[in-house]
């Protein structure tokens, strides 16, 4: 069997929040008449350049066509030398190779006519605890809002959340306090996140003041790549601490500097499913815990995600893919599920990734380019549609 062809198509679809994303649909054509989907998941991140997806789809046909899509390893290799490590979260060249790599699994297992997750080499679960997110704080007036939120998610079945933090500390002390004062034991945060975005002793500072409330663990409590300073940070805190995995050698750093107790190992931050595998395994090595991460996929990206976790026997914390809930539509037939806090995995008889496009809401979210228009870095940071000074 050979590939024949690529087909890529630009969609931005809606959040709830009014934000638009950019995603990116994969489609691989083989000889065989079997066809494999993947997806390029939420381009719209900084750095603040756009992928030409013209120049994109040329590329991958130089790359793909005339090649075996059981070649899985080595045409990984070479769409690493193509689309490199750089050593970013949100290095797009990931988002690339996630996608590929994505409807390469999707092609062989149909192939083969299994189940992606048989084709990883079995299920360890049918189902993954995950959590939704509570978007930063900028203002106290938002408040209000994300408690209601947390009360509409609760009713729907989501009894945990993850609080991205640091910019307005009061806010997110009175949003902690809400959530305890309202709920009580029947919700639980799991997580602080801060993106990076201080570095680690303001991190710490702040961590000890929210620390009073019920949280499992820390996530990014340092500027990116201060692995040093992660290191610091986690001797400090008694918390678990959890930091996103977006090139081997970064985790390799990690490891070195022994910065983390958990792995945050996501397909579109690292390149794939086969990179991911490889973190995974690292990760055992090193006697980490992980979770699955998130961009905040569509149902294709986060099927894929949900094959993976299913496999790791050290998935011990609460995963982030919820994607599908945060947005107005998605492009396939059959959404994925999430039943009471859970994202189930597909019937083990479903072949391939059991991902259908949807060509009708294909085309209601299609757009020409990648291109970003006027969003601003805020909007970009609090994933909304309007920002205030």
């Amino acid at each position: 069997m050979k590939i024949t062809d690529v087909q890529l198509t630009a969609i931005g679809m809606p959040r709830l929040t009014g934000f638009v994303n950019k995603h990116v649909i994969v489609q691989l054509f083989t000889d065989e008449g079997i066809e494999g989907i993947g997806e390029m998941s939420d381009f719209s991140h900084l750095p603040k350049y756009a992928v030409d997806i013209v120049d994109l789809e040329r590329t991958l046909k130089q790359i793909l066509v005339g090649k075996n899509p059981f070649d899985i390893a080595p045409i990984n290799t070479e769409l690493n030398g193509n689309f490199p490590e750089a050593m970013y979260y949100y290095e797009k060249g990931s988002f690339i190779r996630n996608g590929v790599d994505t409807a390469l699994y999707d092609l062989c297992a149909k192939a083969l006519g299994v189940s992606v997750s048989d084709l990883l080499g079995g299920r360890q679960r049918e189902k993954i605890k995950v959590c939704f997110p509570i978007f930063r704080h900028r203002f106290m007036d938002e408040v209000e809002a994300n408690l209601e939120l947390v009360k509409k998610q609760y009713e729907k079945g989501f009894d945990v959340f993850r609080l991205y933090v640091g910019k307005n500390v009061d806010a997110d002390e009175a949003f902690l306090a809400g959530v305890y004062n309202e709920f009580g034991g029947k919700v639980k945060v799991k997580s602080l996140d801060f993106s990076h975005l201080l570095d680690w002793k303001e991190a710490l500072r702040i961590t000890r003041r929210l620390a009073k409330y019920p949280i499992d663990l820390v996530e990014s409590p340092a500027l990116r790549n201060d692995f040093a300073g992660l290191h610091h940070f986690r001797m400090r805190c008694e918390l678990p601490v959890s930091e996103h995995v977006w090139s081997l050698r970064q985790q390799s750093e990690m490891i070195k500097h022994d910065s983390v107790d958990i792995f945050n190992i996501a397909p579109v931050f690292i390149g794939g499913i086969t990179q991911a595998r490889k973190a995974a395994d690292a990760a055992a090595v090193a006697e980490k815990s992980v979770l699955i991460g998130t961009t905040q996929e569509l149902s294709i990206g986060t099927t894929a995600m949900a094959y993976f976790g299913s496999t790791l026997d050290h998935l011990n914390y609460i995963s982030d893919p919820t994607g599908p809930e945060l947005y107005v539509g998605d492009v396939v037939k059959n959404k994925v599920n999430y039943e009471n806090g859970y994202l189930h995995l597909p019937e083990r008889s479903t072949i391939g990734l059991g991902m259908e496009l949807d060509w009708e809401k294909v085309e209601q979210y299609r757009v020409e380019s990648l291109n970003w228009e006027d969003v601003s870095v805020h909007q970009l940071q609090d994933r909304t549609a309007q920002t205030r000074a």
